[in-house]
């Protein structure tokens, strides 16, 4: 019984929009697609859940997003 779970930042500031209705359930056809086909599992017993993270409340090398993208050259 396979549990994935996928965490993304959500992009725009606490009000902004993370993935569509549809781009979500892309990813979790995927993923239970392909647990499917390498590991032989039962789509009936794989869950996915995706978590969609502010992005003020991810980090990454010591920053929260907003700044390393900043600090990278990247749009925050």
């Amino acid at each position: 019984m396979p549990y994935v779970n996928i965490k993304i930042t959500r992009e725009g500031g606490p009000e902004g929009t993370g993935p569509s209705a549809e781009e979500k359930s892309r990813l979790i056809k995927g993923v239970t697609d392909l647990l499917q086909e390498v590991l032989g599992k039962d789509p009936a017993t794989t869950f996915v859940v995706i978590d969609e993270v502010a992005l003020d409340d991810w980090g990454i090398g010591g920053l929260p997003v907003p700044d390393y993208r900043r600090q990278q050259g990247s749009p925050a």
